[in-house]
């Protein structure tokens, strides 16, 4: 029996994976709420959409189980429609049509128009930069190009996401002065590849132009960098972070692996010198830069003399951050032709043993900051503590700072200053700086 649904004609948004599509819910929201809509992120509503993600294995289970799970409260009469949008559907929609057939409409990453038309809204070209952000007031995405022109074998992201496409400077600098409107402090880039930003609209690989324009923004006062590709990057870049101030000391380049045959196989061209070789050029031209990294293990051929040789790497470079992921065997991408020999959990052990060695380094570098003074945002209240960030630390991945609530009141979305008092492997403590 139908129960009546609670909250008529209201949408929620269910966002799944990525900052990209983060950005993306954002944008729908967005367009949503001005054909008049009334719209929400992860509440209660009686139509539903599921911004999903395709990209590994555990994503896709999580995005089926998410979709699943609607499905089932859309028999119980909780809500009216699920419609279903992003990577999955993008990339499985024959597959997922008939395997679960009682979702209202499927649509892909390119399809926005006929899903706010499915949800009886227009598709407004004017509205640039207008979003409703669900990040913390004081930070935001900023998507400044679409799509990926990388052959990476491993990764399915052009399947789903499609070429490169660079937005136009002019076109983001007015989406940072609205985000900046709204009272965001801080903007994070994203894109597939922030390395190839330009390419195909000015001739050249131009990040740092737009760099030097998002910097002149009233109220921005930190911009951070994420997932710039190795091969290729803009030097100039490095220039203008030195000399800007707004410019966090951040970069976020994952490498994947360093042994010269999986780089190959990979189809990352590039190699072990030409890597090292890189991050040198970073440490010299930026010594206060801190360098975020993500690795692939279990690759196909990984042997166990390729993983001691990425061991010993990343032991040597001392990164300040990084992530490590299993290597998940996705179809259509040009790995998928090879042998997924790596077991499991051999691919786990790996895993972790990477991040034993990451943990004792982070640990180190964090021991070495007691009795420094730092600018910190502060991102929420969480039971006993403010917590916030450096510079050199973005949201959800990385260090956070914690600050004794009893002892000091902090305005969530505030800048302060703060002298770090104790560290772990992760996390620092510190108390507010008395400025004489």
């Amino acid at each position: 029996m139908r129960t009546k649904s609670l909250k008529k004609n209201k949408i929620n948004v269910v966002t799944l994976g990525c900052s990209k599509n983060v950005y993306d819910s954002e944008v729908l929201m967005g367009q949503l709420k001005a054909s008049g809509k009334e719209v929400a992120h992860e509440e209660e509503g009686n139509i539903v959409v599921i911004n999903t993600c395709g990209f590994i294995n555990n994503a896709k289970e999580e995005s089926i189980n998410t979709i699943l799970d609607f499905m089932q409260k859309k028999e119980d009469g909780e809500v009216d429609k699920v419609f279903v949008t992003g990577c999955l559907s993008e990339r499985y929609k024959p597959d997922l049509q008939k395997e679960i057939p009682n979702v209202d409409q499927y649509f892909g990453t390119t399809e926005l128009p006929g899903l706010l038309k499915a949800l009886g809204a227009d598709y407004k070209h004017e509205l640039i930069g207008e979003r409703l952000t669900t990040t913390p007031k004081n930070y935001a995405y900023l998507k400044i190009a679409e799509g990926c022109d990388r052959p990476c074998s491993f990764c399915a992201i052009p399947i789903m996401r499609g070429k490169h496409k660079s937005t136009p400077i002019e076109t983001l600098v007015i989406e940072a002065e609205k985000l900046a409107a709204k009272g965001v402090k801080e903007l994070i880039l994203i894109a597939q590849d922030l390395t190839y930003y330009g390419l195909d609209l000015y001739k050249k690989r131009n990040l740092a132009e737009l760099l030097e324009n998002l910097v002149k923004v009233e109220g921005i006062e930190w911009i951070r960098l994420h997932y710039a590709f190795p091969t290729g990057f803009p030097m100039d870049v490095l220039e203008v972070m030195k000399r800007e101030p707004k410019i966090c000391n951040y970069l976020d380049i994952p490498l994947q692996h360093i042994s010269d045959d999986i780089l190959k196989s990979m189809r990352r061209g590039t190699t072990k010198e030409k890597t090292t070789k890189l991050l040198k050029a970073f440490r010299e031209a930026v010594p206060e830069m801190t360098i975020r990294t993500t690795l692939i293990v279990g690759y196909p051929g990984e042997t166990e003399a390729h993983f001691k040789e990425l061991k010993q790497w990343v032991a040597n470079m001392r990164f300040e951050r990084l992530g490590c992921f299993t290597y998940s065997h996705e179809e259509n991408t040009h790995a998928y032709n090879l042998e997924d020999n790596v077991p499991e959990d051999i691919k786990q052990d790996r895993a972790n043993q990477i991040m034993e060695i990451q943990s004792q380094i982070s640990w180190e570098l964090n021991q070495a900051k007691i009795g420094q003074t730092l600018k910190v945002v502060i991102d929420r209240k969480e039971g006993e503590y403010f917590v916030g960030r450096t510079e050199f630390d973005s949201p959800d991945v990385d260090n956070e700072v914690l600050i004794d609530a009893s002892k000091t009141y902090l305005k969530t979305g505030e800048f302060t200053t703060v002298t770090i008092t104790d560290a772990a492997d992760f996390d620092l403590y510190g108390e507010v700086a008395v400025i004489n």
